[in-house]
């Protein structure tokens, strides 16, 4: 089939990732309405999160294993459909578990991460099954729609809950559970690429190559992840706590707008872009600064500044990494993406796991009581500022990374001298 003939799919699979989105952001915004209204500790609160990240880390390990086992084509037509499931649920709390509202919460979380897991595995290789003048602009326009969907969302909660109130949030939450439904009944009315190209036979040198490469490229999509989702889920409590910037201010000003770099960068890659290897090492570089800004700067402006642009230099490192993968291993196969997707929840699961415990750790501690007199600072400023800089780790070990890379393609590059025959 030519590439008109998946324009409808192609659709699809963007629409599915740009709702995929409220999976990620909506929770999280209704989590203090959720406490006050079912009376919800924050530990019980954070295990949703954690929730979350781990069943989609289920997911991509299961497709890693079983993906030849499985109907590819009938999960992506069904998969948005059990986004809607999970978020309806959620919906319904009050009606269905009045009194086990905590029940509710996490079986909804269960459902619509098994759909994300799904998402992050089936729709890039779907993408990058169907014929294209420019793959990788199409790879980078898809993942730039999650991060649309993610200001969509913030935007628009925002917007309800101050005219309708945090006590209509399921009305809310409804309205983003129907949009899925669009994207499934587009899938089932549009032809499916096939995903089943893996590699047939290779050579012993050569599987260890392509195994060296997959290697690097789960390694980079894991510290692109953690330097992206590390910021992501924490610069809304950053802004206001770190900071002093009200909270709706902060949401819209820092989660909205990293959001709207992140999606825009990765336009602007697909519209201009070329050099990945490139774009990566600029991306890893950038955000490491920014971890380092936010951290060390005792003044406001340059450390909001670093928040924001954090989302600008970490757009690509997902997406980015993914065609890279597609560019340097011939024929990946769904498995692959399954490994690479189980890299990046693995890192979206560990940053911000850690970036919170460093928190706690050093705002407890003397030394942040002391340093904190010493800069006019709350104890807990200066657990936030050290889990920032503690972060920056992961970027910088993704220039590292990228640089292995990078060597590693250069040396495939360029060809070896012919041997020397006698007279």
């Amino acid at each position: 089939m030519t590439a008109t003939n998946f324009k409808r799919t192609k659709f699809a699979c963007f629409t599915a990732y740009f709702t995929m989105s409220s999976i990620f952001s909506l929770p999280p915004l209704l989590f203090v309405t959720l406490r006050e209204t079912f009376n919800i500790s924050y530990t019980l609160l954070g295990t949703l999160v954690l929730t979350n990240f781990c069943t989609q880390l289920l997911v991509d390990l299961l497709f890693t294993v079983f993906s030849n086992k499985l109907n590819h084509k009938v999960i992506v037509r069904v998969m948005p459909l059990v986004t809607t499931l999970g978020l309806a649920i959620y919906a319904l709390i009050p009606t269905l578990f009045p009194d086990i509202a905590y029940f509710g919460l996490l079986l909804g979380t269960i459902i619509f991460s098994v759909s994300a897991g799904l998402s992050e595995v089936l729709l890039s290789p779907t993408i990058a099954a169907m014929p294209s003048d420019n793959p990788q602009r199409d790879m980078s326009t898809l993942h730039s729609l999650y991060a649309f969907g993610v200001f969509t969302v913030v935007v628009l909660s925002s917007i309800f809950l101050k005219i309708f109130g945090g006590q209509n949030w399921h009305y809310l939450t409804l309205f983003f559970a129907l949009l899925p439904v669009i994207a499934s009944v587009l899938f089932f009315i549009s032809p499916m690429p096939d995903m089943s190209g893996e590699n047939s036979t290779v050579t012993i040198e050569k599987s260890k190559d392509r195994a060296l490469k997959i290697a690097l490229c789960v390694a980079c999509i894991f510290f692109g992840s953690c330097a992206e989702n590390a910021m992501s889920n924490w610069i809304s409590s950053y802004m206001e706590n770190a900071l002093q910037i009200d909270k709706a201010l902060g949401d819209v000003l820092g989660m909205a707008v990293f959001a709207m770099l992140l999606g825009l960068a990765r336009i602007a890659y697909a519209k201009f872009g070329k050099n990945i290897s490139k774009t990566l090492l600029i991306g890893m570089i950038g955000a490491s600064v920014c971890y380092l800004v936010a951290g060390l700067s005792t003044s406001i402006i340059p450390a909001f500044i670093a928040c924001i642009l954090t989302g600008l230099f970490t757009a690509m490192l997902w997406p980015g990494t993914l065609i890279m993968m597609e560019e340097n291993v011939p024929s990946p196969g769904v498995a692959i993406y399954a490994l690479m997707a189980a890299g990046g929840d693995l890192g979206a699961s560990i940053a911000p796991q850690l970036l919170g415990i460093v928190t706690d750790s050093v705002a407890a501690s003397s030394f942040a009581s002391d340093l904190g007199a010493t800069l006019g600072l709350t104890a807990e400023q200066i657990g936030l500022k050290a889990g920032m800089l503690v972060s920056s780790i992961f970027p910088i070990l993704g220039v590292i990374v990228v640089l292995i890379i990078i060597n590693l393609l250069k040396k495939q590059s360029t060809p070896k001298n012919e041997p020397k025959t006698l007279a």
